[in-house]
């Protein structure tokens, strides 16, 4: 069937790109469908099970070459609350390890992600968007904004908070929108990291400095919106301001790069795969970027698609619907326990309620000293 392909990937993100390839490496023919799009500044923070996939799946080679190392976590109450949390240090090596995984740069994971596509037989990939999409006899048939036209047996959504194979799945989800949004961006610091990122704990948000190589590091400050626009109309109040939220803990700080501020929201599904169509990363649950679960949390999707699809016999009738159906499933757990715990880490943080406070007090003094519970901390924030 001309224009026919087995399996369509709407999204051009990284976990669009690792979805196509661990696709097209299972053997079915893919297309790619997805924009040309500018080069994503941000990082991501991925813990050691994530890695080990991208390697596995051959999206990376070493990661010391591509990422910084993360060997410690520490998170500082700096609320300023009666109610105030001990402060909280983690260490790789308490559970064998000598990083608990490695911070990277979007872009340098972007471009080792199409270099793994490249040259795939069975991959191709379209520059355009997904105009509409719609099911006849078992068959997705797809318009694309250049005029073009396909059918899939298997449709994935990668395509984000608004995605559009979601809506015409007719698959439901609910969205959570804060008074909070992240600003990010580059600093060089006087004192550098060491491998540690530093998570402080304010009012309205947790302000992290994540290692990314020398005395560099990479924000995130959570704050309520109009705080973060303020902050960067003038650029000695933001460094004065930085300083401030770090403690001094660093030295002089110095942007490295411009700031960037993106709106949050915590957005989950009833399921993330039915009927042949099945959603991955933001399109199926998106959270704040808190405990570093979202694109952890996106290639633990691809993964899980990857063995439903290996598990797939592509000559029999319904296949794509037998792989949407148990996608949905062996996805389910870990999307509800991931979403309650980030969901509630955040908003025990920002909770005004003493009773919340003290949860989140008693929860951290748990982490600090039991060490059971420590161990099981780290395991459930690693994705094992």
């Amino acid at each position: 069937m001309a224009n026919h392909t087995q399996v369509a990937v709407i999204g051009g993100g990284l976990v669009g790109k690792a979805t196509a390839v661990a696709a097209a490496n299972a053997g079915f023919s893919t297309l790619h469908v997805a924009p040309d799009a500018p080069v994503d500044r941000r990082t991501s923070a991925l813990m050691g099970p994530s890695v080990d996939y991208m390697i596995d799946a051959g999206l990376i080679d070493d990661p010391e070459t591509l990422g910084t190392p993360l060997t410690r976590i520490r998170i500082i109450d700096a609320t300023g609350r009666p109610l105030r949390a001990p402060e909280t240090v983690f260490s790789a090596s308490e559970i064998g390890h000598r990083a608990f995984g490695w911070n990277f740069a979007n872009a340098r994971l972007g471009e080792s992600f199409s270099q793994a596509a490249a040259g795939n037989e069975n991959l191709d990939r379209r520059a355009a968007t997904l105009k509409s999409a719609s099911r006849v006899d078992g068959v997705w048939h797809l318009e694309l904004g250049d005029g073009g036209t396909l059918t899939a047996e298997l449709l994935v959504g990668a395509d984000g908070k608004g995605s559009s194979v979601r809506k015409a799945a007719g698959i439901s989800m609910r969205e959570r929108k804060f008074d909070q949004a992240a600003l990010v961006c580059d600093l060089e610091l006087e004192r550098g990291l060491d491998g540690e990122s530093v998570e402080f704990h304010y009012p309205n948000g947790p302000f992290t400095l994540v290692p990314a190589g020398g005395n560099r590091a990479n924000l995130v400050w959570i704050d309520r919106l109009e705080t973060l626009e303020d902050a960067r109309r003038e650029p000695e109040h933001l460094i004065s301001l930085l300083n401030a939220k770090s403690g001094h803990l660093f030295g002089t700080i110095s942007a490295a790069s411009p700031s960037f501020v993106f709106p949050l929201s915590l957005l989950s599904v009833d399921v993330a795969g039915r009927d042949a169509a099945v959603l991955v990363g933001e399109s199926a649950h998106a959270f704040p970027p808190i405990g570093a679960q979202g694109l952890n949390l996106g290639l633990r999707d691809v993964a899980n698609l990857n063995a439903c699809l290996k598990a797939a016999n592509p000559g029999s009738y319904g296949w794509a619907d037998a792989v949407a159906r148990s996608y949905g499933v062996a996805r389910r757990g870990d999307l509800t326990r991931t979403g309650a715990f980030v969901g509630g880490l955040f908003t025990s943080l920002l909770s005004p309620h003493l009773p919340a406070q003290a949860l989140r007090s008693v929860g951290l003094w748990g982490l600090k000293t039991i060490p059971l519970l420590r161990k099981q901390a780290i395991s459930f924030g690693m994705g094992q």
